[in-house]
């Protein structure tokens, strides 16, 4: 009798974690297993599809065609197989198993911490773990199971997710604390054309405010290209404004303690009326457990009121 190992998964966790970890070794590492094993495994499951699912070249381990093919059925199957674990946990207790929130690293402010404890206060034996990335990968975490729900700046087009916009967030100019034009409202956005600008590069698939969305709101103010830095990083941004290497346009949540500390100003623009939404993003036909869905009402009443 042909014995096959099929795709179950074991299987699909070893080929997401050749994945993710852009390799065999740390694969291996990552699931606590020996390199040989994880071979193993995928030779298995290569050999079960009649297809390779990595290339193996000079710049590393790369997914093949049929690779690419697997990796979403495979990143739904395991997120499914989550959603039972959860469900049936559930009967156990409604008030407990495990909630995971993803957002986007600005938003993780004052507001969202009084929601945190007031949810924390209301379910106490719940699991819960934050974590932060980028807007885009908010969206991949919900997608694959690791996280029940995200917020992150604007929908996803994805199918796999359902987005609910719950908030906008202002955006403001922000300058050193000794710029000249710090605390000080300006006209128009013309007085700025001269300044060096720091910004996200554009990055495929990402949202935060780069380079091409500060561009547009000086070609829609009648106005030409402006000099520029990329930065890819929030911080970095901060750090470079504070130390006087330009002016950002951020999300007023995210320099709240800057603006505190008066290390970070704002210029206040008069023609300039900027904001990006705020969006809660969940699987499509994902399981929500009560607390789940309890610290998704939370959310949004909360943003929706503009409070915390």
């Amino acid at each position: 009798m042909l014995y096959t190992v099929g795709m179950d998964a074991e299987a699909l966790r070893t080929f997401l974690a050749v994945y993710r970890e852009q390799g065999f070794s740390n694969a291996a590492q990552r699931l606590h297993r020996t390199q040989p094993a994880i071979s193993r495994r995928i030779s298995l499951l290569e050999r079960e599809l009649g297809a390779p699912l990595f290339e193996r070249g000079a710049s590393g381990t790369m997914l093949s065609q049929a690779g690419r093919v697997l990796l979403p059925y495979a990143e739904r199957a395991l997120a499914a197989l989550q959603d039972a674990e959860n469900a049936v946990r559930t009967l156990a207790s409604t008030a407990s198993g495990p909630v995971t929130l993803a957002v986007v690293g600005t938003l993780a402010s004052t507001r969202l911490t009084r929601i945190l404890r007031r949810f924390a206060r209301a379910h106490p034996d719940v699991d819960f773990s934050l974590r932060t990335a980028a807007s885009a990968e908010v969206s991949d975490l919900v997608r694959r199971g690791e996280a029940i729900i995200g917020l992150r700046y604007f929908d996803d087009a994805s199918a796999d997710l359902n987005c609910e916009t719950i908030s906008t967030e202002a955006l403001v100019v922000a300058c050193a604390h000794r710029h000249p034009l710090a605390g000080r409202t300006i006209k128009s956005l013309a007085a700025l054309r001269s300044e060096r600008w720091l910004a996200f590069p554009e990055v495929p698939g990402r949202r935060e405010i780069a380079a091409s969305h500060i561009f547009a709101l000086f070609l829609a103010h009648g106005l030409g290209e402006i000099p520029w830095t990329p930065v890819d990083s929030l911080t970095a941004q901060k750090r470079l404004v504070e130390a006087g290497f330009g002016l950002a346009l951020l999300p007023q949540s995210g320099i709240g303690e800057e603006l505190a500390s008066r290390t970070l100003a704002t210029i206040h623009v008069r023609d300039l009326k900027v904001s990006q939404p705020i969006t809660a993003v969940t699987r499509n036909g994902g399981f929500l457990s009560p607390a789940s869905q309890r610290l998704r009402d939370m959310l949004r009443n909360a943003y929706r009121r503009g409070d915390g």
